[in-house]
């Protein structure tokens, strides 16, 4: 599973003006990476430490995408407003200029997500969850404060020009906007929400059934829209000449005409290349990972609905497989549709691979895999004309790869150390905009002017430039032999000052997933805070264990059906093998991990009494009630090899809660009090049977957050102050 990770921006005194001077004072000074770049102890010393604030006030980069000329980028941050206890997220535009570049904020509302350049350039499409004149008016009436109201705004699709001035809604309604997606010709917006009820239905509803949940019987699927843009801007025009108040207030949106029904949720829309085609992504409705069939890709051709034809054409279903589809990319022609897999497999039964870049013909519906011999696993991935872009992992590097033609291997272009994440490009320019980091360099957005000068890319952004100033840490990947023989691999991340030193206390800290993987990169958010682990004096160890991506399909897969006992040894063997080359303190050795980290931890200290003390979160104990409360139950099934009562056993004998009794380790817990990734429940579970059994233990709940602690920014960083604390206090290393 995928943890939707959140980093922070700045102190909570800063306005969006100070951040904006700040960004571009430190501009000047970023440097771009070079090859195998480290600095100097001595430089190091001379630097601040990292603190708790420091690193949770970082800027993480959710969406990037390059004009159609290439001369500008529109960025999607998000960064916390403690004020607020929201994560705030806002748009930022670069353009060329003749100085250089300039990045200015384009939206301030807070809650601004998924921008999309018209294909002519003219206008930027977003969605926002930001209250309209009318709601606001309608809060301050009610001497509520329009900015905390925890009433949530359902996500509608607004216009912005590349120029500035004001934003404004072309969409409106009760219904959010699941998905939306621009003409080729820029003259519509195809739209996507659940299928609208009329009030009298809704009023007929509410009669019978009050305020009960019909569990799933009450599901409804989406309708997709078109909107002419000339309507919208003339419905824009008339509220512009009420001074801003629209009086009638449909709950549909003015103009727009349904092309189609489908009984699921649609999660992506792309138009093809010349306009003909859209291509669809669904899923379950209420999006629990239930049924492989929900999550398909379709066709449905705009075109031909144009001609009003009675009846409408209907989707065309592309894909009958065992997989879930994610991130669809139109090749060049409107016949190759491209997409990457989250799990699963779309050319054979089911089973977890790393994910891989396939593309499927729409006209004979049959599917390829791009690199098909290609180790690793694919991250990103963009079109430069004809070519493939892919940013992938193999072992701790996730680097740029590409293949002049669909057949051809995979070949590396990139040169830093490092990730390079996201990856934005444009059919009518060679430009390529992408995020990069390394350990000792947070994330920051890139853009070069072609893939020959990929190596030459400038940083068009510096908002982490504070953090970088920081004495950061240093790292490098480790190498063990596993009991089978197998080679396993992780990170280690040295306190700063020590980089290879001897006999440190050591934090292993274990990733989610399974299928992820560890390496040199930096992040700072309450998911992945090794870099701040680091800098209070612990060497921390990040094992790339099997079920790991990376290290090929055949690596990921040993994990079945033992799902945390075969991983669960690497750890140990990894942990064993830096005691005995004398890098780790037998003395001073502690654990962690959230999600699937959690799982390991909470079996790990099943096995061993040397982990002086333990930091979980939303990690399961047992297996059964996990598989029942779980919304991705296809995937726990076949890690498990059956159903509950088709693998009794093997349930019974991959679940901590079973051998509970070994425990010696002071174990801190965290949850979100309305997780279905890993139930809530599960932690109340480990909770009290340390209780029972006299082990040190403290539980803390989020209110509101479910598996991502995506809700409130103080949760995440009252979660790992508290860790750092317990692993000082039973770990036996002071903060520094």
């Amino acid at each position: 599973m995928q943890i939707y990770k959140t980093v922070l921006l700045t102190a909570i005194t800063l306005t969006c003006t100070l951040v904006l001077v700040a960004q571009t004072q430190a501009q000047s000074r970023i440097q771009s990476p070079t090859q195998g770049e480290a600095p100097s102890k001595v430089q190091n010393a001379a630097k601040p430490k990292l603190t708790l604030d420091d690193f949770f006030n970082s800027v993480s980069f959710t969406a990037l995408e390059i004009s159609p000329d290439g001369k500008a980028v529109v960025i999607c941050t998000e960064r916390a407003d403690w004020d607020q206890q929201i994560f705030r997220h806002d748009l930022w535009l670069y353009r060329d200029d003749a100085n250089g570049g300039t990045l200015i904020q384009l939206t301030q509302s807070g809650h601004d997500t998924e921008p999309k350049w018209s294909p002519d350039g003219r206008r930027i499409a977003f969605l926002s969850e930001r209250k309209t004149s009318a709601e606001k008016s309608a809060s301050s009436d009610s001497d509520s404060d329009s900015d905390s109201d925890p009433k949530e705004v359902p996500a509608q699709i607004y216009l912005i020009s590349p120029a500035g001035g004001e934003a404004f809604a072309v969409t409106q309604g009760e219904e959010e906007v699941h998905a939306f997606a621009w003409s080729a010709n820029s003259q519509t917006i195809y739209f996507a929400t659940r299928q609208p009820w009329t009030k009298t239905q809704k009023d007929d509803y509410k009669k019978e059934w009050k305020d009960v949940v019909q569990y799933r019987t009450a599901e409804r699927g989406d309708s997709i829209f078109s909107l002419d843009l000339q309507i919208a801007l003339a419905h824009q025009a008339s509220i512009s000449a009420k001074n801003g108040k629209d009086d009638e207030q449909p709950d549909l949106t003015p103009g727009a005409v349904e092309l189609t029904k489908m009984p699921l949720r649609i999660d992506r829309l792309l138009t093809s290349p010349d306009g003909s085609t859209l291509a669809i992504l669904t899923n379950a409705i209420n999006q629990r990972q239930e049924k492989i069939e929900d999550v398909e890709l379709y066709t449905y051709p705009v075109f031909y609905a144009r001609r009003t034809l009675d009846p409408p054409p209907a989707p065309v279903r592309l894909t009958h497989n065992e997989a879930v589809e994610v991130y669809p990319l139109w090749y060049i022609n409107p016949v190759n549709l491209f997409f990457s897999v989250a799990v699963g497999d779309p050319m054979g039964p089911y089973r977890d691979l790393q994910p891989h870049l396939y593309w499927i013909n729409t006209l004979d519906k049959k599917v390829a895999q791009w690199g098909k011999d290609f180790f690793g696993s694919i991250e990103h991935f963009a079109l430069s004309g004809s070519s493939i872009l892919a940013s992938a992992r193999i072992g701790t590097e996730v680097q740029i790869y590409t293949a002049a033609r669909l057949e051809d291997a995979p070949h590396r272009i990139s040169s830093w150390p490092g990730t390079y994440g996201e990856i934005s490009t444009t059919p009518r320019s060679q430009r390529i905009a992408f995020v990069y980091s390394s350990l000792g360099k947070p994330e920051e957005i890139y853009l070069a002017d072609s893939v020959d000068k990929l190596n030459q890319a400038r940083p068009i952004t510096s908002f982490n430039q504070t953090l970088a100033e920081k004495d950061l840490p240093q790292g490098k990947p480790y190498q063990w032999k596993a009991d089978d023989g197998t080679t396993v691999e992780g990170m280690l991340i040295y306190p700063p000052g020590q980089f290879e030193a001897k006999h440190l206390p050591m934090f292993t800290f274990i990733h989610g997933g399974p299928a992820d993987g560890d390496g040199n990169h930096f992040e700072a958010d309450w998911y992945q805070w090794a870099a701040l682990a680091a800098a209070n004096g612990w060497l921390v160890f990040e094992p790339n264990y099997r079920g790991s991506t990376g290290y090929g399909d055949k690596f990921l897969m040993q994990i079945v059906p033992e799902i945390v006992s075969r991983p669960g040894k690497d750890i140990l063997e990894g942990v064993d093998a830096l005691v005995k080359d004398g890098i780790a303190d037998p003395d001073h050795l502690t654990v962690g991990g959230y999600s699937y980290g959690g799982y390991m931890t909470n079996w790990l200290i099943t096995q061993t009494t040397h982990f002086k003390a333990a930091v979980t979160g939303a990690g399961a104990v047992e297996n059964v009630g996990n598989w029942g409360n779980d919304d991705t139950t296809y995937d726990d099934a076949y890690f498990l090899g059956g159903r509950p009562w088709e693998a009794a056993q093997r349930y019974h004998d991959e679940a901590a809660i079973f051998q509970i009794d070994k425990v010696k380790t002071p174990t801190h817990m965290v949850a979100g009090a309305d997780d279905i990734r890993v139930a809530v429940l599960e932690d109340y579970l480990l909770e009290h049977a340390l209780f029972s059994l006299g082990v040190p233990n403290k539980l803390l709940i989020f209110p509101g957050e479910g598996h991502s602690l995506a809700k409130n920014p103080w949760h995440g960083k009252i979660k790992v102050r508290e860790e750092l604390k317990w692993l000082e206090k039973y770990g036996g290393v002071p903060l520094r």
